[in-house]
């Protein structure tokens, strides 16, 4: 299973690696090699050294101090003291660095280095001018956040495929019978 990066930014992306919190909660980071690949797909380095248990607890800490961020924003709500310092406590430590190389460019790190870039995105999108472009799914199943960037701002769904077409294929199927019942 590859992992999904509908969101718009690293961060958000890591946030949703558990989906569905409000129902059938399904985790997509259940092991290291799992995080390895994140990192990898999610474009964030081309080359991370093997993840151990450890890093796998520490990401699923900031993914969950990140989402508690995002979430009270989104609320208006004041932020988690915890989620806060554990995002800044990250960040500060050194991020993934791209080094340039006759082929282009190539970013190498740790599995630390990786996650300080993360929480460097998480604090660059929640301080930055795209917060009022943040939305979450309109799928109430669902609880990705993602930016909308589309023309008009009317984004209601993290992705067509994953969550649009259900709702608009079961609203189809609801006039349908209800058509049918009328007659």
């Amino acid at each position: 299973m590859k992992h999904v990066f509908l969101c718009g930014n690293p961060a958000l992306d890591l946030a949703c690696t558990l989906r569905a919190r409000r129902t059938a909660r399904f985790e997509t980071l259940d092991a290291p090699d799992r995080l390895d690949a994140w990192y990898l797909e999610s474009g964030i380095v081309d080359a991370v050294s093997p993840c151990q248990e450890a890093d796998l607890v520490q990401a699923v800490a900031v993914r969950e101090a990140v989402y508690a961020l995002v979430t009270a924003r989104l609320a208006g709500d004041g932020y988690d003291d915890e989620a806060l310092a554990l995002v800044n406590e990250t960040a500060r430590r050194p991020p993934a660095t791209p080094q340039l190389t006759a082929e282009g460019r190539w970013v190498e790190a740790t599995p630390e280095q990786a996650l300080s870039t993360v929480a460097r995105h998480a604090i660059e999108l929640l301080s930055g001018p795209e917060v009022p472009l943040m939305k979450e799914c309109a799928n109430p199943e669902c609880t990705k956040v993602f930016i909308d960037r589309s023309r008009g701002g009317r984004r209601e769904w993290c992705g067509m495929e994953s969550c649009g077409n259900k709702i608009k294929a079961a609203a189809y199927r609801a006039r349908k019978k209800e058509t049918a019942a009328a007659r």
